[in-house]
């Protein structure tokens, strides 16, 4: 994307410095998120930069079928701007299709329908720009942001990479066409007629990946599938009201305020209600195994495995064994062939390898930068620079930072902080969550 009075050089970069108040990192739905609101407010002049030629939101997983497992008010904007133009129902009346959706009575928005509402945000804003990556970040009473293109510098900056495929020791230096991250899963997934495959992994990208290699026709169908998980269980994600409660902006300002050890103690008991299986995929599921065991006479075709440990695979040439050991029968050991495995296993936060030179200046805690109520990285800089971030902070937020419930709510926060303004909060939640005394108060800058 051209700026006014820009122009290239013989080596493609711009040899002229333009000045934002604002420059997003990584436009994934985080930074999409905040551009969008930041939409209508020209008077914070802003630029999001992404090296992606284009928009893309886990094309390689979009198995046909899948499914939002969070409402459709949950989008861009509307949780902070329920009039933004740049909302997921302003998406269906602009593309003329609003009628349509609504009679179509989805009991979940289709995965690949919110992708594309993303990719048309996208392309609706001016001020998003893919295929130029950041290449670094340094301070002179500016951010200057280095780029593959030019160097452009800010009062600000918004981080929002997003996350990177994660598998275990196990697979990690055998990744290749026949073992691979579900990421890659539309691509990769081919081929499997009459072959052994396995999924690993027991949350919902896993038991999508197992469910569509069940769900083939005959001419595609898979000779064996099996599926491992860690938990004891195929668990459904819990989506109960008070469970939900979590994933509001005061119940995230409450979690903030706790001890590190509390922290982790409550993300790790309620995994579940971020990473848990929907009861609807559960139930084709099992109603497809019932299909294939007892209607069709294919009683090989399944496999569960869930509460056991990978913990070996080995390449023996035409294919994978794979060692498992049962999380109750430590002493017992399993081993099982396959020819093909799909590795869902999760993500965790992409790398920042950009700020290298701000390195020694950001505080940490833990695996994660610290982060003030307003999502800024405490640093050592004047406090009207700052570098915010965005789906990276998930020990000091809770389960909802990478999520997508609370990304209007936090865009929102950023650009009050932005503006120096303070938006009128929601109602609190319904939960009491700790004992209130006349010293507990919030404190938040801005």
């Amino acid at each position: 994307m051209g700026l006014p009075g820009d122009f290239r050089g013989s080596g493609g970069r711009s040899s002229t410095q333009a000045q934002y108040r604002c420059i997003g990192i990584g436009v994934g739905p985080a930074n999409l998120s905040l551009a969008s609101l930041l939409h209508g407010h020209p008077d914070v002049t802003n630029l999001f930069l992404d090296k992606k030629p284009v928009f893309d939101w886990h094309d390689g997983q979009q198995v046909p079928g899948s499914s939002l497992q969070v409402s459709l008010f949950k989008d861009l904007v509307v949780l902070s701007d329920p009039t933004s133009p740049f909302s997921f129902l302003a998406y269906l009346h602009e593309q003329g299709k609003i009628y349509h959706f609504v009679n179509a009575q989805f009991d979940a928005v289709p995965r690949q329908e919110f992708r594309n509402y993303m990719a048309w945000a996208s392309q609706k804003n001016e001020n998003v720009a893919f295929g130029e990556e950041v290449l670094g970040v340094e301070f002179d009473e500016h951010f200057v942001v280095e780029t593959n293109r030019r160097v452009v510098t800010a009062e600000n900056i918004v981080i929002g990479v997003g996350s990177q495929p994660w598998v275990p020791t196990p697979g990690r230096d055998k990744l290749g066409e026949t073992q691979f991250h579900v990421s890659e899963f539309v691509d990769k997934a081919k081929g499997l007629h009459g072959k052994r495959a396995a999924v690993i992994g027991g949350g919902q990208s896993g038991a999508e990946a197992f469910l569509d290699l069940i769900s083939r026709p005959p001419k595609d169908l898979p000779r064996r599938v099996t599926w491992v998980s860690r938990r004891g269980n195929y668990f459904p994600i819990d989506d109960t009201p008070f469970t939900n409660e979590y994933y509001t902006p005061s119940y995230s300002d409450y979690f903030s305020s706790l001890d590190m050890a509390t922290r982790k103690a409550i993300n790790s008991q309620n995994v579940l209600t971020s990473d848990g299986i929907s009861e609807s995929t559960l139930r084709e599921i099992y109603q497809r195994g019932y299909v294939h065991r007892f209607i069709h006479g294919n009683t090989d075709l399944l496999t569960f495995l869930p509460n056991r440990c990978v913990t070996e695979v080995t390449d023996y040439g035409s294919g994978w064994a794979i060692r498992t050991v049962p999380n109750d029968r430590p002493d017992a050991v399993e081993h099982f062939e396959v020819d093909t495995i799909v590795w869902a296993t999760g993500f965790r936060p992409a790398a920042t390898d950009f700020l290298a030179p701000l390195a020694g200046r950001l505080a940490r805690v833990g695996d994660e930068y610290q982060i003030d109520q307003d999502f800024a990285i405490r640093w050592d800089g004047p406090p009207d620079r700052n570098i915010f971030l965005q789906n990276a902070a998930r020990e000091q937020r809770g389960l909802a930072d990478p999520n997508l419930s609370l990304i209007a709510w936090r865009s929102q926060r950023i650009l009050d902080r932005l503006r120096q303004v303070r938006s009128t909060d929601q109602l609190a939640s319904f939960i009491e969550w700790s004992t209130k005394s006349p010293d507990d108060t919030l404190l938040r800058g801005v």
